[in-house]
């Protein structure tokens, strides 16, 4: 697979992916390919095992990528990566069907269902045509193959025997380009490699704004607010006084701006980055569990501001979802875990 060590700082519109792959090295490029069958591997999709094989010993299979776990003939699909500086042709392309008729004849692997070419530059249009005729593209090949044309090496892989069985048997229409537009488009439903490899962030947008009123949805860490102010005032309070006490008014809607500021990066990962702000969240609950439930505290107003002071001081770095924080952010995740009732501020 790609590397994923270092995260680009370039310009998109300057730099897009479709220019950074010609970059790639060979290997790079079979590993981008490999990453790209990954998005399709799992459970329900249309993968169940992808493998990169690239490499001497190949047999002509860049990457591997299988339907079922067994390799079975019209099961699985063979990529063949091919990272040249301009288009490829005739000349890159028979070769490579060449040896894997022959390796086919021998029985080192069965046909495949699909046969993918994938270069950063596509093909050349007289490949394009002829990939898009598969009888047209039989006979060129066929014909430049007995003859030794367009870079066979007829010693190394003769028109002979089974070889020449599988050849003329072969369905031609199972070779298909598959384009670098197509595969970017492709690797980036893998968002956070995407990101990091070529250097692309999705905006998280604007927060939602903090309705006027406190909604049915904030009821419990409102609720645990409005406790901590009657601790504090030592009065008895409801939520109409709290909003409306010169005391406790702008305390009360800053700890809901920054319940609605983590409500927005909620939001961004439920569409965006499925699972990682559950991930956030628990990473900031073990980071403010000690200081929570410290028997230090000589009230709850005390252990609020201490556990917010606390929050708003981790560092989140291992986590896709860090580089779009906003100092409200954690904070405001301690309320969302009141309101999910994991902590509280008045037992």
């Amino acid at each position: 697979m790609v590397s994923h060590k270092k995260k680009q700082k370039l310009s998109v519109e300057k730099y897009p992916p479709s220019s950074l792959v010609q970059l790639f090295s060979a290997d790079e490029w079979e590993g981008f390919i490999e990453d790209c069958c990954r998005v399709n591997m799992g459970e329900g999709k249309k993968y169940s095992f992808v493998q990169k094989l690239g490499g001497a010993g190949d047999a002509g299979r860049d990457i591997e990528a299988r339907y079922m776990d067994s390799l079975i003939e019209n099961q699985w699909d063979l990529y063949q990566a091919k990272q040249y500086s301009s288009a490829i042709g005739e000349s890159t392309l028979y070769p490579e069907l060449a040896k894997m008729m022959y390796h086919i004849g021998l029985g080192t692997y069965p046909a495949p269902k699909k046969y993918y070419i994938c270069a950063p530059k596509n093909t050349t249009p007289t490949l394009h045509d002829l990939i898009a005729s598969p009888d047209s593209l039989k006979k060129e090949f066929l014909d430049a193959w007995k003859l030794g044309k367009k870079g066979i090496d007829i010693k190394k892989f003769p028109f002979i025997d089974k070889t020449s069985v599988i050849a003329l048997s072969f369905d031609y229409s199972k070779i298909k380009e598959y384009s670098v537009k197509d595969l970017i488009s492709l690797h980036s439903k893998n968002l956070i490699a995407h990101e990091i490899l070529f250097g692309i962030e999705h905006s998280r947008g604007e927060n939602p704004k903090t309705p006027h009123l406190p909604t049915e949805d904030e009821q419990v860490y409102i609720n645990q607010l409005v406790k901590v102010y009657c601790e504090h005032s030592g009065s008895h309070l409801v939520l109409d006084d709290a909003l409306h006490s010169d005391i406790y008014k702008e305390h009360l809607g800053g700890c809901r701006g920054e319940f609605y500021s983590a409500e927005g990066l909620k939001r961004f990962s439920r569409d965006v980055l499925p699972g990682e702000f559950d991930k956030l969240q628990t990473a900031v609950f073990n980071g403010i569990r000690r200081i929570t439930s410290s028997p230090l505290h000589q009230n709850s107003m005390e252990k609020l501001e201490a556990v917010l002071d606390a929050a708003s001081k981790l560092q989140i770095s291992d986590n896709p979802l860090s580089r779009r924080l906003l100092p409200a952010d954690l904070p405001g995740t301690c309320h969302q875990l009141v309101n999910e009732e994991r902590i509280k501020w008045v037992k």
